[in-house]
């Protein structure tokens, strides 16, 4: 299972408006992210064939009018939404728009504001589910003290998780929580709590912010790179929640923990690496357990070792595979729309080694995974040419 590009495709252009909490509006914050988009491929609006809209609370109409701002040039303009997945399904969309010879040139753009929407659902439902009275918090808490039995996962390997995100998130200009000190375990723990065992700063950021990408064919990369590396999408798959036998539906927001490894198993299928190839990854660590499972679950290590790469400082940065170089949702934030779109920003920096003080070192291969509620997994990995 999985699906192919029928070409290549490269990234030649990422944009990002800072996310931030001071309720800016979405469309100028939007508006931020694509102009800077495009400037960074170093092409006019008129050159994108398509442009996929990426946001959770803006109105029906919101990404057509928002495109009318980068011009009226008559291109299709969709709008896609898949929960936390959303930028992330965005940009998969205009990769395989352009992989598949639709367009030579496609963007996608991702913009909204946590503060501002009403929950996860949304609408009248005919039917009360488990989701729609536990906050995202408690489902996440429960599988972490889920972890604490099975593995011995401690209190403080959640913060230690945290407070890495939250240091790599201080020299990022683009995230949420800036810490001007160094954050410790000890104040990770001390922070007030908001479901056993995680504490306030163990949460995701949610606010408002941007973010952009563009892709293009080899011919269009090579065009406007101007001495730049150029940046293949090796790889763009996304899954859904497959049935097995005595299947057990464990919720909108958690979904199966195999989707997660068979999304990533045909992301690697179609890059032809594994996971030992890669150099640094973005996940959605909208908590640390989640970061910790992922660990796992992309075959960075063993079932039940991630434990060991925590206390080895294998995931920070100097570390052997930095996790959330940009401080995740943890720090960086996650407003919903933007926030796959902010992964791919990050690990193209990365691969270009434009990431500053952040740098991992050499990088040449990034991996971005993200989760939707309602079960959906999407995995991209990004590799440096030249």
């Amino acid at each position: 299972m999985g699906t192919r590009l029928g070409q290549p495709v490269y990234v030649i252009g990422v944009g990002m408006h800072p996310f931030n909490n001071d309720g800016l509006p979405s469309a100028s914050m939007a508006d931020v992210a694509g102009m800077t988009a495009l400037a960074d491929a170093g092409i006019e609006f008129r050159e994108v064939g398509a442009l996929y809209n990426g946001y959770l609370g803006g109105g029906v109409t919101s990404g057509v009018t928002i495109a009318k701002e980068f011009g009226l040039t008559g291109i299709p303009v969709t709008h896609v939404e898949n929960a936390s997945a959303t930028g992330s399904c965005a940009f998969g969309e205009a990769v395989h728009a352009v992989g598949g010879g639709r367009v030579d040139v496609a963007m996608a753009l991702g913009f909204d504001d946590m503060n501002r929407m009403r929950g996860l659902g949304g609408g009248k439902r005919r039917r009360v589910g488990a989701e729609d009275i536990m906050l995202p918090a408690a489902f996440f808490a429960m599988w972490a003290t889920r972890r604490m039995h099975e593995v011995g996962t401690t209190e403080r390997t959640f913060a230690e998780i945290a407070a890495k995100n939250w240091n790599h998130a201080r020299s990022n200009p683009m995230a949420q929580r800036r810490a001007d000190h160094e954050v410790t375990v000890d104040e990770v723990l001390a922070s007030t709590m908001i479901s056993y065992p995680h504490t306030s700063m163990m949460a995701c950021a949610a606010g408002g912010g941007a973010a952009a990408a563009i892709v293009a064919t080899r011919e269009v990369a090579e065009r406007v790179a101007d001495g730049r590396p150029l940046v293949r999408v090796a790889a763009s798959q996304q899954r859904s929640e497959t049935y097995t036998d005595g299947h057990v539906f464990l919720g909108a927001v958690i979904g199966p923990a195999q989707m997660t490894r068979d999304t990533a198993g045909d992301a690697y299928e179609q890059a032809g690496l594994g996971p030992g190839d890669l150099d640094l990854v973005q996940v959605h660590d909208a908590f640390p357990v989640e970061e910790l499972v992922y660990y796992e679950l992309l075959g960075i290590c063993g079932d039940g070792d991630g434990d060991r790469l925590v206390a080895e400082g294998a995931t920070r940065l100097g570390g052997r595979i930095p996790f959330s170089t940009d401080g995740g949702l943890t720090a960086r934030g996650h407003p919903g729309g933007p926030t796959g779109l902010a992964q791919i920003h990050e690990t193209t920096l990365q691969l270009r080694h434009e990431a500053g003080a952040r740098q991992v070192d050499g990088a040449r291969t990034g991996l971005c995974h993200m989760a939707g509620a309602g079960s959906v997994c999407v995995v991209h990995i990004l590799q440096r040419e030249g």
